[in-house]
């Protein structure tokens, strides 16, 4: 009897084998593109940064986070996973990014890891939303073989959580800059936990590749302001947990925003419009989102099943919790409405104000 592929758990990544790894320094991992960057961190603006792989899509603006769907035997759905790819292409999303924290992406074994982003890069081809590989995984062996098939498949970045457990922040500084080796292409680097702004700073400033932060450290909504200003408006900072703020986001300059895959039309038109000047109609769209989150509209797997994204047979495994913040969209009320009342609220309420 064949034994089991476990999946690629961040749990099974401890501190000590993390600490080990980088020790043992990578050896021999290529870098290209590489430059130097400005040293100086006194608050005076950045150096212009070192030439990079610069590809056809911007990396700015709504970059939704994939769900992960499977077919009644478990097996992950590579039909339904790539249809999220052309959902966003419809409806004017500018990119999304699998598979992280609200993917699953501790559920998955390493094979259904690599079909998943050979699948959902291969959706991307010729469409306007661009693609983010997540490459973060057991080991450094693991997240080289993830960065390595992005930079193959033609990925438009690579984005990487760091290790469950690590803390200490120059084993994490150690760690983005091995990951920031492995390819050309942009990194986004996730923060999470305490991961302060000296630190993301730091990497900043020694790591070529890296040009964006999803920064869900502390209250992202009081360090943008200063992450700008220490990186010269150089570091571009996307937002997370779940979105809920995207007026203050903008107000406040960050560049891109990842929430859920459900409405993520909604929240690009509302992106759009304030990025156009039209700011009290941007205030106006993102209200839906809020609206509709009031109903009491069940999962946002149900919402893709109702909007013909995902197939009604299509499972989705239990996610661990978010560290730091709730699993789900924080203003979910109790009340749960049925798939078809879901679909007349969508027919009634979103469907009227985006192509999707």
């Amino acid at each position: 009897m064949s034994k089991a592929i476990p999946a690629d758990r961040s749990a099974g990544f401890a501190r000590r084998d993390f600490l080990q790894v980088l020790g043992a320094g990578a050896v021999g991992l290529a870098l290209t593109g590489r430059g130097a960057r400005a040293q100086a961190d006194s608050g005076a603006p950045a150096a212009a940064p070192a030439p990079w792989r610069q590809g056809p899509k911007e990396l700015r603006g709504l970059f939704p986070i994939a769900q992960t769907p499977f077919d009644g035997d478990n097996k992950l759905d590579l039909d339904s996973l790539a249809a999220q790819v052309a959902f966003c292409n419809k409806g004017g999303v500018h990119g999304l990014i699998w598979p992280q924290i609200a993917s699953g992406w501790t559920t998955l074994t390493e094979p259904e890891r690599l079909a998943g982003a050979e699948a959902l890069v291969s959706a991307g081809k010729g469409g306007s939303a661009a693609v983010v590989i997540g490459v973060q995984g057991a080991d450094m062996g693991a997240v080289t073989r993830y960065a390595q098939q992005a930079a193959k498949l033609g990925a438009d970045a690579i984005v990487s959580l760091p290790p469950a457990g690590v803390t200490d922040e120059k084993a994490l500084l150690d760690y983005y800059q091995q990951v920031g080796k492995l390819t050309d292409f942009p990194l986004f680097v996730q923060s999470q936990g305490k991961m302060s702004v000296d630190l993301i700073v730091e990497m900043f400033n020694t790591i070529p590749t890296m040009r964006h932060v999803k920064d869900e450290a502390g209250e992202p909504l009081d360090r943008v302001a200063e992450l700008r200003k220490r990186t010269g408006d150089q570091l571009l900072v996307f937002s997370g947990k779940g979105v809920r703020t995207l007026i203050a986001e903008m107000d406040l300059g960050f560049w891109g925003h990842c929430p859920y895959t459900s409405l993520a039309d909604v929240y690009a038109a509302a992106y759009n419009l304030w990025h156009g000047g039209r700011h009290q109609d941007a205030f106006d769209m993102f209200g839906r989102v809020l609206a509709f989150d009031s109903l009491g509209t069940s999962s946002g797997t149900d919402i893709l099943i109702a909007r013909g994204v995902f197939k009604p047979t299509n499972t989705f495994r239990k996610m661990p919790p978010v560290p730091g913040g709730p699993a789900g969209a924080p203003f979910r009320i109790s009340r749960q409405l049925s798939r078809e009342q879901v679909s007349e609220a969508l027919d009634l309420y979103i469907k009227p104000h985006v192509p999707a």
